[in-house]
Order: C-alpha cells, then sequence, then structure tokens
C-alpha cells in the first residue's frame, strides 16, 4: 500500500540528533569502525610524514639516537633489556595483532565468516597474494644479498589497508570482510614466518612455558567471571615474556590470543540479571553491590568487544603510529633514491606488492571458482580486482620482517620499497574504484547476480499475512525493526524510520515487531497488546504512531483515551486487553528476536541482514540505497536472462 503522508508526519519526540552512544555502535560483526579506521590511517600517514621529516631535519642523528635509548625492565636478577624502537615493535604491536585477532574472530563467531565454507575462498585469495609477490621479489633477488628478505614482501597491512579502503570504498561490507580475512591470514603466516625463518635461536623451555601459558589462558573461560579478566591480563604478560625469552617475536601471542577470544551477542537472560543487579544497587547503594553489579554488567558482553573497545582506539590512534614514527623514518636525498630503485631489494618489494598482490589474489581466486570446488565469489570481479589493488598496500608487518633481515643501507632499500608501494598501491586503488564507477549498469547486474547470496540473520521471514508492513508489499527492500514502545531509542529512531519512507516511497517496506523490554519499561508489553488490539480493528499503525508519539504517556488510562481518538470500539478494545488476547502474538515476536540474536532495541534488519552500528538517517540511507541497488541488479540480470 502506498505510504500515507499524513501517517508519517506530525508531533514526535525531539528530532533525533543522527549520533548514537559511541558503545552502541561497536557490537558489531562487521562493526561501524569507518571513521576509526579512516583516522587511523590518516595518522598514521601523518606519523609516516613526522618519522621522514624527523630523518631529514637539520639534526637527523636526533632520529636514531632517540629509539635507540635503551630501556630495561629487571625483577631479581633477571629482566629484559630492549631499546625504545624494539619495545614498540616487541612490545606494544603486541596489542595491535592483538586487535586485528579479535575482529577476526569476531567475523568467525557472529559475522560473514560464521558460515564455514565461506572462509575457504578469502584463504584461497590469500595464499595467492602471498606466493606470486614472493616469487616476484626471489626473481629480482635471487643469488643475491637481498634473498633472505622475501618475507618483506608477503603480509597486507591491516590498518593502512583498511584505512585506505574506507577512504576510497565506504560502504562496502563485503569487501571490508574479504580484505580483513585476507590481512589476517597474512599475518598469521608473516608471523609464523617471522617465527621460523627470521628467528635465530629457539629455546626450548621458555617455549614450553608459553604453550602452557597460552593453555591456562584457554581455561580461564571456564573460571568465574569476578577476577578472570585480571588472571588474564597477568598471563598475558608472563605468556609475552616466555615468548620473548624463548627466541621467538613475541607478537605472535597477539594474534594468537586474538583468536581464540570468544564473541557472542548479549544473552537475554544476563541483561535481565544486570537490570536485577542495577535495582538491587539502586535500593542498597552499597560497595559491594556497586562491585557485583559492575562485574554483572562486563560480564555480559562478551570479552572479544570488551577488550576491542578498550584497544581499538589506542591501536589505531597511538600503537600503529608510534610504530610508523619509530620505523619509517628514512636520510632520503637523491643519491638514496637512484641507489634504491636500481636495488634489485626496493624493486622487489615495489613490483611484489603493486603487481604481484592484485595478480596473486585475483588469480587465486579465479582458478579456484574455475576448479568446480563448490566455491563461489563473494564479490563482483570488479569489485574483487578494487580489494586486491587495495591489499596491495604493505606497511606494518613488511617493516618488522624488514628490521629482523637487514641492516644499514639494504634496511633503507627495504623501507623505501615499502613506503613507495604503500603509496602506488594506494594511488592504484583510489584510481581503480573511479574507473568502476563509469561501468555500465548491465555489467554490474551481471556482476552481481554471479556472486554468492548474502548471509541471512533474520530467523523469520516476513510475512503478510501476519506481519504489520508499511510502505508498497513489492517494494525491493524490506526494513524490519525490533522495538519497545517505551524505549527511547526507539522513539528517536522512528522519526529516521519516517524520512527513509518518505525518501523512498514504494522502493521501500517497513515491518515493525515487538521486543517489550518488560524488565525495564513497566507500560511496554501493555502497550505491545493495545497496538495489536487497534490492529485487530484495522488501527495498528495509527496506534503505534501515538505511543511512539507519547512515550511518557503509555499507562492503561493513556491507552484507552488513544483508542477513544481513534474511533475503537473501546469495549472490545478493553476487553481484548483485560484477557490478554494478543499476549501470544507479542510473545512470538519475542520468539523471533531471541532466534535472530536480538537482544536489545532497536535494532534494524535489511533484506534480512541485521544492520549494526548507527541508525541515523545518513547511516541508513546508505544501507537502504546500497541493498536497493543490488536488487535492482538482480532484477535486470533476471529479466535479460528471461529475455
Amino acid at each position: 500500500m502506498a505510504v500515507e503522508q499524513s501517517a508519517l508526519t506530525g508531533g514526535g519526540p525531539a528530532r533525533f540528533s543522527e549520533r548514537t552512544a559511541w558503545a552502541r555502535n561497536l557490537a558489531a560483526p562487521v562493526r561501524d569502525f569507518l571513521s576509526t579506521e579512516t583516522g587511523g590511517a590518516i595518522v598514521l600517514l601523518a606519523a609516516t610524514v613526522a618519522a621522514l621529516a624527523w630523518a631529514n631535519s637539520p639534526w637527523p642523528h636526533s632520529y636514531e639516537s632517540a629509539w635507540t635509548t635503551k630501556l630495561s625492565i629487571s625483577l631479581g636478577g633477571s629482566g629484559i633489556a630492549l631499546d625504545l624502537r624494539h619495545w614498540v615493535n616487541e612490545g606494544l604491536m603486541t596489542f595491535f595483532f592483538l586487535v586485528v585477532g579479535l575482529e577476526a574472530k569476531r567475523e568467525l563467531d557472529l559475522g560473514q565468516l560464521r558460515e564455514r565454507r565461506r572462509i575457504a575462498l578469502p584463504v584461497v585469495a590469500a595464499l595467492g597474494g602471498m606466493a606470486v609477490p614472493v616469487a616476484i621479489y626471489l626473481a629480482f633477488n635471487a643469488g643475491g644479498p637481498g634473498a633472505h628478505g622475501w618475507g618483506a614482501a608477503m603480509s597486507t597491512d591491516t590498518a593502512f589497508a583498511l584505512g585506505v579502503l574506507a577512504l576510497v570504498a565506504p560502504g562496502g561490507t563485503r569487501l571490508r570482510v574479504r580484505l580483513l580475512t585476507i590481512a589476517v591470514f597474512d599475518d598469521l603466516v608473516a608471523l609464523v614466518v617471522i617465527a621460523t625463518v627470521y628467528t635465530s635461536r629457539v629455546s626450548v623451555v621458555p617455549l614450553l612455558v608459553a604453550i602452557g601459558l597460552f593453555g591456562v589462558l584457554l581455561a580461564l573461560r571456564y573460571v568465574p567471571s569476578g577476577w578472570r579478566m585480571q588472571a588474564a591480563a597477568a598471563l598475558g604478560v608472563a605468556f609475552w615474556v616466555a615468548l620473548y625469552k624463548s627466541g621467538i617475536d613475541p607478537v605472535v601471542g597477539g594474534l594468537a590470543v586474538g583468536l581464540v577470544t570468544s564473541a557472542y551477542s548479549p544473552p537475554r537472560a544476563d541483561l535481565e540479571r544486570v537490570v536485577a543487579l542495577t535495582r538491587s544497587f539502586r535500593e542498597q547503594p552499597t560497595p559491594e553491590l556497586a562491585r557485583t553489579t559492575q562485574q554483572g554488567v562486563a560480564s555480559a558482553i562478551s570479552p572479544n568487544e570488551r577488550l576491542q573497545y578498550r584497544l581499538h582506539p589506542w591501536t589505531s590512534y597511538v600503537i600503529v603510529p608510534l610504530f610508523a614514527l619509530a620505523n619509517a623514518g628514512i636520510h632520503v636525498d637523491g643519491g638514496v633514491l637512484a641507489s634504491a630503485f636500481q636495488s634489485p631489494i626496493t624493486l622487489g618489494i615495489l613490483v611484489g606488492y603493486v603487481v604481484g598482490k592484485p595478480l596473486g589474489i585475483t588469480g587465486a581466486v579465479a582458478l579456484a571458482t574455475n576448479l568446480r570446488l563448490g566455491l563461489r565469489r563473494e564479490l563482483s570481479w570488479v569489485v574483487g580486482l578494487g580489494g586486491a589493488v587495495v591489499a596491495g598496500v604493505g606497511f606494518t608487518v613488511s617493516l618488522l620482517v624488514a628490521s629482523l633481515a637487514f641492516h644499514g643501507r639494504h634496511l633503507e632499500e627495504a623501507k623505501i620499497g615499502v613506503l613507495s608501494a604503500a603509496l602506488v598501491a594506494s594511488l592504484g586503488a583510489w584510481g581503480t574504484f573511479r574507473l568502476m564507477r563509469r561501468l555500465p549498469k548491465s555489467m554490474w547486474a551481471r556482476q552481481i547476480a554471479r556472486t554468492a547470496e548474502e548471509i541471512v540473520d533474520l530467523a523469520e521471514d516476513v510475512d503478510p499475512e501476519r506481519d504489520h508492513i508499511r510502505g508498497a508489499q513489492d517494494a525491493p527492500v524490506t526494513l524490519v525493526e525490533y522495538g519497545d514502545y517505551e524505549c527511547p531509542y526507539c522513539g528517536q529512531a522512528e522519526e529516521v524510520v519516517r524520512e527513509l519512507l518518505l525518501s523512498f516511497g514504494d522502493d521501500l517496506r517497513y515491518v515493525w515487531r515487538h521486543l517489550p523490554l518488560n524488565d525495564v519499561h513497566p507500560n511496554t508489553q501493555l502497550a505491545a497488546e493495545a497496538a495489536e488490539a487497534a490492529g485487530a480493528q484495522g488501527a495498528f499503525w495509527e496506534m503505534h504512531d501515538k505511543l511512539l508519539d507519547h512515550q511518557d504517556e503509555l499507562a492503561a488510562r493513556d491507552l484507552g483515551r488513544y483508542a477513544e481518538e481513534l474511533g475503537l470500539d473501546t469495549n472490545r478494545f478493553w476487553d481484548e486487553l483485560r484477557r490478554h488476547e494478543y499476549a501470544p502474538r507479542v510473545a512470538d515476536d519475542v520468539g523471533s528476536a531471541d532466534a535472530s540474536g536480538v537482544a536489545g532495541t532497536p535494532t534494524f534488519f535489511i533484506n534480512g541482514k541485521r544492520h549494526y552500528g548507527a541508525y541515523d538517517a545518513a547511516t541508513l540511507t546508505s544501507e537502504v540505497r546500497g541493498a536497493r541497488a543490488r536488487a535492482a541488479a538482480l532484477r535486470r540480470q533476471a529479466a535479460a536472462v528471461a529475455r
């Protein structure tokens, strides 16, 4: 049915500020980290420029002097003594790889990779994207002094590449997941290479201790949560020290811990327990209850999310830029550049990343999909090619390997190769995506039609015979909201929904499903039943609008007044409310919410795919527009096949 203008305008809550609390934006398989990634990439670039400026300042020796300053930590007769550069490279960067592992685990548990068959193709792409650059590098350096540094040409930089992608292709969720998977697998293989090829000695006893500590870390998930995080922190430090003493680069430990840190949606029972604890504290504000409540709130969120929330800004804005500041400084003059671009080390890294990465990734994907192994592309060829070009941005691990494999002039040549590759690959990605936007729609339709279907998160499909639908029944995009009439965030989101319906017209249909949070809002259950009672008399949406427009007036007498204003049969209305005739209908919606992993309100699904992050007008408009474009491409391809 057509959207009625009168139903979509009028009074309502205060205008939505188009911002949501940061914590609400973090809980996602593919979290809304676009701003962090873009900002982090900009800060990383600024740190790289600062390192080059420092190394080429009138006081170039101060750069090396500062970063080679020794810092020792000792306890009794033993300790660790490293210069500042190595404290950054082997100490702080452990947190960066921890965050990389956490995000990968999040995708494996809750995101696009929770269907394990979808992991195969990105892993194949990663293998091709490592093998070809390494082969190119060795072709340049075979038999030469630089051959040992082949590991510097293999790994995509997670932070820089995702930042570049956020700039050149914002909103590319599938592509972001592909690039993240490739980068994590690259990092995993590269860290194994560091631990084997670039480790001169391995002490067995500390290594066995490290393995034992890692096992204890895994076992912590089975102990009470009250002191789990503190124990994990202490064990993590001991694990790092044991790895360092064994001779293996301890950054490997960060990735390993991240990959085993579980992620899950907050269970409804845990959230209700948190509410009960909060009420108990309100009644008796004692230190004991304060601690218990704090622990209960924290334990409702998965360890994965808690760690990411704490560490991600630090790694993006402090640790990785510090790494760049400590490692990217090279004293550059005309002679150095001329020598570097004649060096097989520089050329091997540059060509390996800029040419080898795209060739390796696209070639491996083509081979895997044409061998009839049951693998289907998640991305169109053109978008996949753009992602492969972005994957040519190598920085962090490349510099780590270069610092282990080379010294002196060869290290400078390797750094110039890494920095040049990052610059050329970034410009190449920008140009590639610019060209893509000029491709004809018919080509996009054919490409999209050949990709795998989106993972459907919505447990129960929309049923026109049962669900309440606002908008055209045959709209290409369906927006489902699980909401609570007393939830203030739902009241704010309602204005955005009305804007979307007006903007997209017959291209969007909207479905409301009930999720009354009875442990938080005392009137929400009766309000939901009142909406259903009004719906039985053909006035669901009219009552729906009134309830959301008057969220602070949902007592029984208020509901009766709204029924009278809408001209309902109030005797029937009250009789059905007294008998709770529609409580089972509301319970069915709650059951479908539980089956879909929904714990809070509002929660949106767009064409069956759960939307995470902010729900302001701009964000939801972008998501709906993308879903409409995909649906239109599929329709065009289906029409072409039918002809």
